[in-house]
Parts: structure tokens; sequence; C-alpha cells
């Protein structure tokens, strides 16, 4: 096994991906402008095996009314589709987000033994919309870095799509 290295800023262009993963990553955004319309913290998520089937889904984050701070869209999605691939199905899936994920669904996405994430918005792009909002206290820590310390590698492309995935932001934190 050898630990993941952080990838080039040149494989995280839209360039680098198909016109599927583009497709599914929008779908993750959707998800996000649909996960605000209930009232829900605006932050979608998917997991899709290698044939870019979709196998979770999963919009959210956190706020009431069931209020549990783990239940991230990232967390979530990735939990779902344990339920539903093998390991071996897992290494070839792909995590898609509209937000790069936290130190805790990396964490989540590292153990579940998803092998590739692409996010749309940069945690540092989503800090600079939410502020110091108590409803999303962020960690600076980039996925890459947190992906970095483990014993497998996992492909990491973002953030890409991001005016996309910032509007269902605007306006939500203040």
């Amino acid at each position: 096994m050898t630990a993941s290295t952080p990838l080039s800023p040149a494989s995280t262009t839209e360039a680098a991906l198909s016109a599927g993963d583009l497709a599914l990553l929008r779908t993750a955004i959707a998800e996000s402008f649909a996960s605000r319309e209930r009232g829900r913290h605006p932050f979608g998520a998917l997991v899709a095996d290698e044939n870019g089937v979709i196998v979770a889904r999963r919009g959210n984050n956190s706020a009431p009314p069931e209020g549990d701070p783990t239940q991230h869209a990232e967390l979530s999605a990735a939990a779902e589709a344990v339920k539903h691939l093998t390991a071996a199905e897992l290494a070839r899936a792909t995590l898609y987000t509209s937000a790069e994920p936290c130190v805790m669904c990396a964490g989540a996405i590292y153990w579940t033994g998803i092998g590739r994430v692409v996010y749309a918005l940069s945690e540092e792009k989503l800090l600079g919309l939410t502020g110091d909002n108590p409803e999303n206290p962020t960690f600076a820590l980039p996925c890459r870095e947190v992906f970095a310390r483990g014993q497998r590698r996992i492909e990491v492309h973002g953030p890409m799509l991001e005016d996309e995935a910032a509007g269902a932001h605007e306006g939500f934190w203040q």
C-alpha cells in the first residue's frame, strides 16, 4: 500500500473529467439546492459505481429539525453506498459532492473504501460564504491533506463548477 499524494492542480480541471462526471457533479449540486428548499443546509452528495450508476444520494447537513451534526451529505451517502457495493466495487466508485468533504466526511470516505472523489465548491470558498456562522464551524483542512495521511490512494478532482455550487449558499448563512 502507498500513501496517497495530492494530485497536481492540472488534474482538477473540468477538462480532466468526462461529460458523465460533470453531469453527476451537477446532480450533486442539484441535491444541495433541493436540500436548501427543504429548509436544510445546502449540501448534496452521491455515490456512483464505476459505470456511473447512482447507488446512494443524499442532500442535507445537520440542520434542524434532526440536528445531528454528523449527518453530512457525504458521510450519509458513503454509509448508504456500503450497503449496495462490495469492497472491490467501492474502490472503483466515485463520491460526487457539492462541496469539498470536511475532515469527518473525508474520514468516512476513506474508511468505506471509496476510491475517488469529485467535488465542486472548495472548503476555502465555502468558508468565505458561511463566514463564522455557528452552524458551519469548519476546519481549514483540505480533503487531499486528510487522504494523504492514509495508507491507500484516493483520487481527488476539484474544485470545479464552484460558481454553480455557490448558488445554493448565497444568502443562506446570513
